[in-house]
């Protein structure tokens, strides 16, 4: 068991799952704004280089964004990859009608549809999807190698994995600033615009437990994949993980 699995957002007691649902219902509200301001809005270029990342794929007719929450990352792949559809799944329908309005604005209900999914135990057959992705959404599996199992099982024969996650700086002085930020004006700021006091204590505790870089590099090979690579961005803030089945 990784450390980031024995954190839950409210009792520790409990499943983490029911928990994770509870949670993200309840900031799906002012989830996008606090995304941008407490990152300074530099997560719209982390799902960019995500989105990149995919350009250089073989194929990306048909793509699965896991944990999608309200479907940024989701909009920007069909907008940019141009695939045939893309299906976002999560645990959260508060989290998905946000998207469901945001997909509907643009006018890309052709492309981009929602549905309900345990991460853990998806519904589709196996080898349905040319791409996986997954923004800033595995730290709350309840099992982490389950999770990326059902992603590889799903993913079609050389289908490509791209994984986004907040992560520990390791390098002086962006290390000791970002403890600083996230242990004072993150969770502060993160309370006072969701109004959930524990959902940005929980954001932080799980950053600081999850497995990153060559760890999880790791974790992704023992789970099937071929070959796997990490690059951290923003000084480390952000950490872009690839694999491929």
């Amino acid at each position: 068991m990784y450390g980031q699995e024995k954190i839950n957002p409210y009792e520790q007691s409990g499943q983490k799952a029911a928990q994770v649902e509870q949670m993200f219902d309840a900031v799906a509200h002012s989830y996008d704004t606090l995304n941008h301001r407490l990152s300074f809005c530099i997560d719209k270029y982390w799902r960019n280089h995500v989105v990149r990342k995919l350009q250089a794929v073989r194929s990306a007719d048909s793509v699965l964004d896991v944990a999608t929450g309200t479907g940024d990352l989701a909009i920007l792949e069909a907008r940019k990859l141009k695939p045939g559809k893309v299906v976002g799944i999560d645990i959260s329908e508060g989290m998905m009608q946000v998207g469901r309005e945001k997909v509907k604005a643009a006018a890309l209900q052709d492309v981009i549809s929602f549905q309900r999914e345990d991460c853990l135990s998806m519904t589709f057959p196996d080898a349905s999807f040319d791409v996986v992705t997954a923004a800033f959404g595995i730290r709350n599996f309840q099992d982490l190698e389950a999770g990326l199992r059902e992603m590889y099982r799903v993913l079609k024969p050389g289908g490509t994995l791209c994984v986004i996650e907040l992560t520990r700086p390791v390098h002086f002085p962006v290390k000791q600033l970002f403890t600083l930020y996230s242990h004072t004006l993150l969770p502060l700021y993160g309370r006072m615009i969701s109004r959930d006091k524990s959902a940005y204590k929980y954001l932080i505790a799980t950053i600081e437990a999850f497995p990153q870089g060559e760890v999880m590099v790791e974790i992704l090979k023992k789970t099937g994949f071929s070959t796997a690579g990490f690059k951290r961005l923003t000084f480390g803030i952000c950490t872009c993980y690839t694999a491929i089945k």
